[in-house]
């Protein structure tokens, strides 16, 4: 999520082209009232059977049958793959209607988009905190759609093992626990995922341990701050002493979550998408791990990781009405718990949220770090910025951090 954990079925090139074709340029109101609307998103699924596009035509279709002058043509595209599309699609001038899994500010800046609260008639049903992620000089131009926080899993089973009675709250803690697990257990005492995937996340939650993250409380970029430095210094430290799984700045936080499903890693950084991994594993009941508040360099983090994916709507077509209706209908309760169940995220809505941690209680922690949570940053470039972060920054637990983070920040201020 912004950006999303797993990858779903690829949309291929004639597919994106098809797409492009129904654009802004194509889509529109027929001569008998008619309107047509292009939804491109990112695929959540793992495979066909799980594929988002499932999920987005069944309400297009329903959404239809109550509004028959309307119809909404659905695309989604492997979340891997989601970001190049994005952009050929934006330098094409081929702009969905509809986009959902990308940020709002880098569009907002270009005109291009309608304000939030112009195409939704409740945005106070929005999770405050993460509506407000979407603002662009002041105005919300993104509407979440679904969203997620951190916690750190482990494993109770090879904490018992080890002799370890509650989980770590401070980076030594950890640092000694994994040790402790690897000497006693064999086992990998934490799973340190900075591969190309999600690097970004992972290391935005060590940074915040340590009163770094990406940004200055002014909004300035500031990823080679010292406590970024040392930061990566003392992950170092850990990988070094083998602490870690072997060369994590190439491992992606899929294999550590499928090892810390199969029994074999101690600690992992998660999210509610961990917890069907482990179902289908089968090798852990749900009284063998649990979880607790990210630990800090001097205590447990008091703000998380809050992750959320937005739609967007592109005013280059002209249908804001048609717009509205859809989103309306499409952020019911219903729908948002039906995603949220189907992919183990959690709701954006205010309700959504309520009605989950009460059919389910086991996401109460989640919901309840998002008060405090923190976001990636609204710049207009973070794209870039991101993609960089995610190719080079695993670099920094084997090189130098202070040259790594030293490249980060120069392509966020000269691209900003």
């Amino acid at each position: 999520m912004k950006r999303q954990l797993t990858a779903g079925v690829a949309v291929g090139v004639a597919a994106l082209i098809a797409l492009a074709g129904c654009g802004s340029s194509s889509s529109g109101s027929g001569s008998s009232g008619t309107t047509t609307l292009t939804f491109f998103g990112a695929d959540y699924g793992t495979g066909p059977s799980t594929s988002t596009t499932k999920y987005w035509d069944a309400i297009a279709s329903a959404f239809h049958k109550a509004d028959p002058n309307i119809t909404v043509n659905v695309q989604t595209v492997n979340w891997t793959d989601f970001p190049n599309k994005v952009q050929t699609l934006i330098q094409n001038k081929q702009f969905p209607d509809i986009l959902e899994g990308d940020t709002a500010p880098q569009f907002a800046q270009g005109h291009l988009l309608y304000k939030a609260s112009d195409v939704l008639s409740n945005t106070s049903n929005i999770i405050p905190k993460f509506l407000g992620d979407t603002d662009y000089q002041g105005t919300p131009y993104g509407i979440p759609f679904t969203t997620s926080t951190r916690v750190l899993y482990y494993n109770k089973k090879i904490f018992a093992a080890a002799g370890i009675s509650s989980p770590p709250q401070t980076w030594a803690q950890l640092q000694s626990d994994a040790a402790t697990i690897k000497r006693k257990t064999g086992n990998i005492g934490y799973g340190l995922p900075l591969g190309s995937e999600e690097a970004q996340a992972e290391s935005l939650m060590w940074f915040l341990g340590n009163g770094g993250g990406y940004q200055t409380a002014s909004g300035q970029y500031d990823i080679n701050s010292t406590q970024n430095v040392q930061t990566f210094q003392f992950l170092q430290q850990l990988v070094q002493a083998g602490d870690t799984q072997p060369s994590p700045g190439t491992t992606d936080r899929k294999d550590v979550w499928a090892q810390f499903a199969a029994g074999k890693i101690g600690m992992v950084g998660g999210q509610p998408a961990l917890i069907p991994i482990i179902q289908q594993a089968g090798v852990l009941k749900s009284s063998d791990y649990a979880t607790a508040t990210f630990p800090g360099k001097n205590g447990p983090l008091t703000s998380t990781l809050g992750v959320h994916d937005d739609i967007v709507a592109f005013n280059t077509g002209g249908h804001q009405a048609a717009i509205k209706k859809f989103l309306d209908f499409a952020y019911q309760d219903k729908y948002q718990l039906q995603f949220a169940n189907e992919y183990d995220l959690l709701p954006a809505t205010l309700s959504g949220g309520t009605a989950m941690q009460s059919a389910n209680p086991t996401f109460a922690p989640f919901f309840k770090n998002i008060t405090n949570s923190v976001n990636y940053p609204s710049k207009t470039n973070w794209t870039t910025v991101e993609n960089q972060i995610k190719t080079t920054i695993g670099q920094a637990v084997s090189g130098n951090p202070q040259r790594v983070l030293n490249a980060l920040q120069h392509t966020a201020a000269s691209s900003s």
